[in-house]
């Protein structure tokens, strides 16, 4: 990879000439570097997954797993499967298989995420407002 590659390892120590790594990222900063990023790369909990698909952008998503104690269970597994069915996101399930999906991220078109949020907004103020 010839890009700028910015990493956010959290606990994990690991050091490169090639990438930038930091600990932690501060939300405003880490929305920047999302919305400049051409890839996303994340691990596979919904929160980090929506923040690059809400941004069209592409997302390669590595799930968490639960045979190497990254996780309790394998949710994120079951995630990253079914986003990547639903054409959100590309999946990841071999790190092996790095490579290949980041040239297939080059030319990949997420499909268009829309949130229900206000849809459920409104109708759970109905509710309330029936039961008051």
């Amino acid at each position: 990879v010839k890009d700028e590659v910015i990493v956010q390892a959290g606990h994990t120590k690991y050091e490169s000439n090639n990438i930038k790594i930091l600990n932690y990222i501060p939300f405003n900063e880490f929305n920047d570097y999302l919305e400049k990023a051409d890839i996303i790369i994340s691990h596979g909990g919904v929160g980090s997954i929506l923040n690059g698909v809400k941004l069209s952008k592409p997302v390669i998503a590595v799930p968490r797993l639960y045979k190497y104690n990254e996780h309790i269970n394998d949710h994120q597994l079951q995630i990253v499967k079914k986003m990547e069915e639903e054409g959100y996101i590309i999946g990841c399930l071999d790190e092996n298989l790095l490579e290949e999906k980041i040239n297939l991220a080059r030319t990949f078109k997420p499909k268009e995420f829309i949130s229900n949020t206000n849809s459920f907004l409104e109708k759970f103020k109905k509710e309330l407002n029936d039961i008051l």
